[in-house]
């Protein structure tokens, strides 16, 4: 399983942005799939994740009520539309692919190589 996650930049506070992660596998539709970001100097940290199906989703508090995980397993693809994007927000994130329903990184095994968010004041 192969993942490549795109749609990052640089943008302004309040600001939108739509991460997609492409899955290469036939059995993408068998993972929940996640995202997490890590800033400078800080560790990884869950975002959100979405059962195989798409019946579950789970949120970070910090990001919840503004970042909406989704996923199309026709397509292979698991986006983030991020809304309202803070500074804090700033950061890169990741997407990854695990057989179990989680927010905790160890258990995914699969991920994608980043892309950069940055929100500016």
């Amino acid at each position: 399983v192969q993942l490549q996650a795109f749609g990052g930049g640089l943008v302004q506070a309040g600001d939108s942005l739509n991460l997609s992660c492409a899955v290469s596998g036939r059995t993408f539709s068998s993972y929940t799939m996640g995202w997490f970001r890590q800033a400078p100097g800080k560790e990884r940290d869950f975002v959100a994740a979405i059962s195989w199906g798409g019946g579950l989703r789970y949120y970070a508090d910090s990001v919840k009520g503004r970042f909406t995980i989704s996923r199309d397993n026709a397509k292979n693809t698991v986006y983030l539309q991020m809304n309202s994007l803070k500074p804090e927000d700033t950061a890169l994130y990741y997407c990854a692919a695990s057989r179990s329903v989680s927010r905790s990184a160890s258990t995914y095994d699969y991920w994608g190589q980043g892309t950069q968010v940055t929100v500016s004041s």
